[in-house]
C-alpha cells in the first residue's frame, strides 16, 4: 500500500464528481480529478457522497441519450 493512501475507507474524504454525460461517481479528495469529470460541491465520507448521488441521479440514462430519445418522442 502507497504511504500516501489511507488504510481503509473510513479514512477517505470523497467528492462528487460529474462528467458531461451527467453520469456521477465519487473520487477521492487525495487525489486530482480525471480529465472529463468535474466536482459537484459534495466532499465528505463515501457513504455520504453515494446517499447524494443516489438522490441526484434519478435517471442513469446518458444525457446525449436522453436528448435523442426526447426528441425521437417529439418528432413522433
Amino acid at each position: 500500500m502507497n504511504s500516501s493512501t489511507p488504510a481503509n475507507d473510513d479514512d477517505i474524504e470523497y467528492t462528487v464528481v460529474v462528467n458531461d454525460e451527467e453520469q456521477y461517481s465519487i473520487w477521492p479528495t487525495f487525489r486530482a480529478v480525471p480529465a472529463g469529470w468535474r466536482e459537484v460541491g459534495v466532499r465528505g465520507p463515501k457513504a455520504a457522497c453515494l446517499a447524494h448521488i443516489e438522490t441526484v441521479w434519478t435517471d442513469m440514462r446518458p444525457a446525449s441519450l436522453r436528448r435523442h430519445m426526447d426528441a425521437a418522442s417529439q418528432d413522433a
